[in-house]
């Protein structure tokens, strides 16, 4: 990058706006660009609707009053190292690019925007490296329905004192907005606007705001970055509801002072880091194909996803599925149980009474149906507590002389398997109160471990 242009020039002449005008239009002028520098425009340069055939620079003027260029066409545009009370180029076409590097804009109170670039069609770049753009309370830079074709840079040192706008723009060369400061100093506004932006990138990396950034809706091709980003903006300091991108990385510098909303998002990609997780996100919707590990160990970078998906204001089950969903298509199958055993437990922390026990019943014996090892535990436990009993004590024969001889193991197996049998239950009863009892009591518990497996089953197939 070139040095900076001073940015607070000393001009040497003046030269009145209506002069400037005539020479911008000299139809005999030829193709040459028109170059004025060092000078203090007085008036006001206004060219609203003019076709100007060659390309227009100021370097480091100083203009009394606002250039208009609304609908005008040319070549190209540049005010390098200027200071100008605004800048109106809404529905302008310019065939270069407009370079606005090092300059001062705004300042005053009145336009409605320090830069308005709406709804312009510009073939080459947007330069906002180092310029500073000044309106307190307004919007610094109005770029809705902006096509820029070249991409729009606001590099390090750019700085904006009020809301920069990039609704619905088409941005095939990116948004490059590395470094940024943008300050608005009205708490729940918008600092940077970018809904339903079409881009080829978003590199919002350094980027330092104290309200929110919107980007509801917007679609990037490649990737979305607020790598080492400081959001500021309390109540919610990034919107990325319904954003499509092919990569997102949401690695801060430092915790966002507010939410961080993804819900419906979706990305080929996804990088952040648990140090600058905020107390609040939104993920109900997300959708990913890959995520970006937090820990070096399975175990802990589960553990920790886990942590995240806490961090939603309310439950709902597809961040869980998401999640176990990525495990899967990674191999992780065990991860994969582990979140979505938790999900069934967060779901059940939603229930009635009725329904938050017959959950704890379903985790108790098969573990929702991603733990079935359990339900064997529990038969393995009770056949040796039944085999104990009933083979210290003596049982009477149904039917005298008919039958297999008893034994206590399939004895017990066979009061707790309720489908089939292995002949003995039907041949023996008990004449003491206490080992009967123990009997119905296996029956009763089988058909609960039966019941509770095939619901488990059920319901591991039927929402995976």
């Amino acid at each position: 990058m070139p040095p900076p242009v001073p940015s607070t020039p000393a001009p040497e002449r003046s030269v009145d706006a209506a002069v400037v005008r005539r020479d911008i239009l000299d139809a005999e002028a030829g193709p040459d660009p028109y170059v004025l520098r060092d000078a203090r425009v007085t008036g006001a340069l206004r060219l609203d609707g003019a076709e100007i055939r060659r390309a227009v620079r100021f370097e480091g003027c100083r203009f009394d009053e606002s250039v208009s260029l609304e609908g005008a066409g040319t070549l190209g545009i540049a005010f390098t190292g200027c200071v100008l009370p605004g800048l109106a180029a809404s529905t302008a076409r310019i065939g270069g690019r407009v370079d606005l590097q090092w300059s001062t804009i705004g300042e005053r109170d009145g336009a409605a925007a320090a830069v308005d670039l709406a709804q312009a069609e510009i073939a080459g770049r947007v330069r906002l490296d180092g310029a500073r753009l000044v309106a307190p309370g307004r919007t610094a830079l109005e770029a809705g329905g902006l096509m820029a074709r070249g991409g729009v840079f606001c590099e390090p040192e750019f700085v904006a004192e009020g809301e920069v706008a990039f609704l619905g723009a088409e941005l095939p060369g990116g948004l490059w907005m590395r470094g940024a400061r943008i300050r608005v100093g009205v708490a729940d506004t918008c600092a940077f606007v970018g809904d339903a932006v079409k881009a080829s990138n978003v590199r919002c990396q350094g980027l330092r705001t104290d309200a929110k950034v919107r980007l509801r809706g917007a679609q990037v091709e490649d990737l979305v970055s607020f790598q080492d980003a400081e959001l500021m903006g309390p109540g919610a300091s990034l919107m990325c509801v319904a954003m499509q991108a092919g990569a997102v990385d949401l690695r801060f510098a430092r915790v966002p002072a507010g939410s961080v909303n993804l819900r419906n998002a979706q990305a080929s990609r996804l990088q952040d880091d648990p140090r600058t997780w905020p107390a609040t996100l939104g993920l109900d919707g997300l959708t990913y194909d890959w995520l970006g590990e937090t820990a070096g160990t399975r175990r802990e970078d589960v553990t920790n996803r886990l942590a995240w998906l806490r961090r939603q204001p309310v439950y709902a089950p597809q961040p869980y599925e998401q999640l176990a969903s990525h495990y899967r298509r990674c191999g992780h199958e065990d991860e994969a149980r582990r979140v979505l055993l938790v999900r069934e437990r967060r779901r059940r922390a939603t229930l009635g009474p009725a329904g938050r026990a017959w959950g704890w019943l379903l985790e108790a014996t098969v573990g929702y149906g991603y733990r079935p090892w359990i339900a064997g535990i529990w038969l393995a436990a009770l056949t040796l507590l039944g085999t104990a009993v009933f083979a210290a004590h003596t049982p009477v024969p149904n039917k005298k002389g008919e039958g297999p001889p008893f034994n206590p193991v399939a004895y017990a197996l066979d009061l707790m398997v309720p489908i089939g049998g292995l002949g003995q239950r039907g041949g023996w009863h008990w004449d003491e109160a206490g080992v009967q009892g123990l009997a119905y009591g296996l029956i009763a518990v089988g058909w609960i471990l039966t019941t509770t497996v095939v619901a488990g089953v059920t319901r591991t197939l039927s929402r995976g």
